[in-house]
């Protein structure tokens, strides 16, 4: 070939090799590649596998349908473990702590504990001391003023404890520690007093419907009277203390003795007619015995908090 030709005629001939080069690559494609694309074959696999897998589920359809009857078994075997093991805690629970004679106890209202203070304080004019019953059922406290109750003398021991802290705390002898020892001492008395009241009722072998629960709503009805002793000494000085003490020691002798008197003695007593023989005047010192401690461990436990 002549290269010498015009300028353009060499640079047409330096082209064609280019041109020839791209048109067999293109032409390459045609036939058999070097490499060969393999950037759908990812995809056409993984679609393969998930037809795969769809394939093995369809195989099992029971797989699917046996694990909701296992979930269902577990769940219903769950809960009833649970409602027995709650049954067994509500039985041994009520063993010792009765919780279904604890709610009569605490079934009052703002009109029943505003009769029953007034009948702490002011026994005097009140005639009737029977409790109402309904189907051989003692009715709750919020329907018959002389019913007993947990309310009123739980709330009276922590007002006695708050307010033995204010006493304590305007005389300057305010210490956590000893607002602890006068609780504390107050709770022992309590359940002193309470123990000894059942142990003589053994010795007697007075055959009579109170319970522990009774005795224990019965001699926490002090605490009333102790308070207002308390706060009238607070405000008025030791003389009002010793006044109004005195007031309140009388009024729970008498409450304690009237009440006392219709569950420990004879229903010929409960009548108002003269009791006689051994047995019953030893019941008779025994409500006299009990109503009498009241106003001792109230002086005993509010005589120290006045100065």
């Amino acid at each position: 070939m002549d290269y010498s030709a015009t300028p353009k005629g060499s640079r047409q001939r330096k082209l064609q090799p280019n041109v020839r080069l791209r048109n067999s690559s293109v032409d390459a494609s045609d036939g058999s590649l070097l490499f060969e694309d393999t950037s759908g074959c990812g995809s056409q696999t993984s679609h393969q596998r998930n037809q795969h897998s769809g394939h093995e589920a369809a195989a099992f359809p029971g797989q699917s349908m046996l694990s909701e009857p296992m979930s269902n078994f577990a769940m219903a075997y769950g809960s009833s473990l649970a409602s027995q093991g709650k049954e067994m805690m509500d039985k041994n629970l009520d063993r010792f702590i009765p919780i279904s004679k604890l709610k009569y106890y605490f079934a009052v209202d703002t009109v029943y504990v505003g009769k029953k203070l007034s009948l702490l304080v002011f026994p005097y004019m009140h005639e009737n001391w029977e409790v109402s019953y309904q189907q051989d059922t003692p009715v709750a406290p919020r329907f018959d003023v002389n019913a007993p109750d947990l309310y009123i003398p739980a709330m009276g021991f922590i007002t006695y404890v708050l307010v033995a802290g204010l006493a304590l705390g305007t005389q300057d002898r305010f210490t956590p520690e000893l607002l602890g020892v006068q609780a504390s001492s107050a709770l022992v008395w309590l359940i002193t007093e309470v123990l000894a009241v059942l142990l003589s009722l053994y010795l007697v072998t007075v055959s009579t419907d109170l319970t522990t629960i009774d005795l224990l709503a019965f001699s926490g009805y002090k605490y009333v009277g102790m308070i207002i002793g308390v706060v009238a000494g607070l405000m008025f000085g030791r003389p009002a203390y010793y006044l109004s003490l005195l007031w309140c020691c009388a009024a729970i002798f008498v409450f304690m003795t009237r009440t006392l008197r219709l569950k420990l003695l004879s229903e010929a007593a409960a009548e108002g007619r003269l009791v006689r023989g051994a047995r019953n005047q030893l019941r008779m010192y025994l409500t006299m015995s009990i109503a009498a401690a009241q106003p001792v461990f109230m002086y005993w436990l509010t005589y120290h908090l006045i100065r």
